[in-house]
């Protein structure tokens, strides 16, 4: 599936992923066909980081 356009909805999107089906961002990244680098790269634009062990960005 393609990540939402809007960053904001991506963010809730990529959380809610993360809480709810994948143990690890890179399992995320894995089953959706998505760089690792992409996603950070987005969050970080609108102040996001990810923490590894809480499991989400925040």
């Amino acid at each position: 599936m393609k990540l939402p356009e809007d960053n904001f909805i991506a963010l809730s999107y990529i959380n809610t992923k993360l809480r709810d089906e994948y143990s690890s961002l890179e399992e995320l990244c894995e089953a959706l066909d998505v760089s690792r680098a992409y996603i950070v790269e987005r969050m970080n634009n609108i102040g996001y980081r990810y923490d590894a062990d809480e499991n989400k960005f925040a």
